[in-house]
């Protein structure tokens, strides 16, 4: 558990203008968000279950496996903010609470919790459902709880405009900022109208989730900072991993015309940080 963290992230939320950062879903992947000069990372669910599992985000990855996927990325990347996805919470109100405090305990800065039912989808997937009203409230009030003993923020996120439409998905929000959630993520927005009323009205930091093919108008970073909104989160790295291996799998069968682009070996090793821990290896030589 590393409060300073979260303290990192509470100053980039008071910081003026809307910023930008990818997911990640590993060590490695971590420790190349945090090469490339972005203040924060959000460990994704969807990347997280497609890499450990090869399987969709579709609740079949447990907490115990994320939480232990999240303390690897912590660990990587120390001193950096990272968001852990912690889905519905996995339960009642103790079952969130407990998410919370394993997730602080992996070095979380925040932690998401939703309003799905389980299993829970993938918030651009078809076929989601949420709890009722007061159970998601009762979700969020128990996270924040659980939150302000270790010292880190709630992402209160909810999924109900695909489920009840944009106003009872905005009187979700509002219950959220009135149970003390930091950060309030409306998942799914289908218009552009939707997500500037989100931002204007949430009087709290927004996130807002670019998903390029997904149920969500892409706006240009500049139009969601008129919007208002505090973050915007971005999942460039597991797509471009995966079409990455494709191509070089098909070179490698001889079905590919071209060679895929790949790093060479010296910079495999400099982003691992081969030279770092050799030099400081010589200090235990026997």
């Amino acid at each position: 558990m590393n409060k300073t963290t979260s303290r990192a992230l509470r100053d980039i939320l008071k910081a003026p203008g809307c910023h930008h950062f990818p997911t990640c879903y590993d060590g490695l992947s971590a420790v190349m968000v945090k090469q490339a000069g972005f203040p924060l990372t959000f460990m994704s669910g969807a990347a997280v279950s497609a890499s450990r599992l090869g399987g969709p985000d579709t609740g079949l990855i447990t907490m115990s496996e994320m939480a232990d996927q999240l303390r690897y990325i912590c660990s990587a990347i120390p001193g950096m903010p990272v968001i852990g996805d912690g889905d519905t919470g996995n339960g009642n109100g103790m079952n969130v609470r407990r998410t919370v405090s394993e997730y602080a305990r992996a070095g979380a800065a925040a932690v998401m919790i939703e309003d799905q039912v389980e299993p829970k989808r993938c918030g651009h997937f078809d076929g989601k459902m949420v709890v009722p009203r007061a159970e998601a409230k009762m979700r969020i009030r128990a996270a924040v709880e659980a939150a302000r003993e270790y010292g880190v923020l709630i992402v209160a996120r909810t999924d109900a405009r695909a489920v009840d439409g944009f106003s009872a998905a905005m009187d979700r929000c509002l219950d959220f900022v009135n149970e003390g959630a930091d950060i309030i993520f409306l998942e799914a927005p289908e218009s552009s109208d939707e997500l500037r009323t989100f931002a204007r009205e949430i009087q709290v930091p927004t996130l807002a989730n670019v998903v390029p093919g997904g149920k969500t108008p892409v706006l240009s970073r500049k139009e969601l900072e008129d919007y208002g909104f505090k973050l915007a989160v971005y999942h460039p790295l597991l797509f471009a991993s995966m079409r990455a291996m494709q191509d070089a799998l098909l070179q490698m069968r001889g079905e590919s015309a071209s060679f895929p682009l790949a790093l060479s070996f010296e910079e495999m090793k400099r982003i691992v940080g081969l030279p770092e821990y050799e030099a400081q290896s010589t200090r235990y030589k026997v």
